[in-house]
């Protein structure tokens, strides 16, 4: 990996691992209405479907990152 590849990927590792962990305080400080509009039924359904989604983004976002930046690939599967 080039020097300004691994700063770059270094950088966002560190911007979405934050962002992750805000999202997990977030989550947890707001738990209160957030049960609350998930049961309220109808659309607001989308409210924990949302949330989901955002936390797989940002977090599988930051995991990618994470394991770039060390170094640690996936072995290819020989067919």
């Amino acid at each position: 990996m080039e020097k300004a590849n691994k700063s770059s990927a270094i950088l966002k590792t560190i911007l979405l691992g934050c962002v992750s962990a805000t999202l997990y305080f977030l989550l947890y400080y707001f738990e209160g209405p957030i049960l609350n509009w998930s049961q309220q039924g109808n659309w607001y359904l989308l409210v924990p479907v949302s949330i989901a989604v955002i936390f797989s983004f940002v977090h599988g976002s930051f995991t990618n990152y994470f394991w770039d930046v060390l170094g640690v690939k996936a072995k290819p599967i020989k067919r």
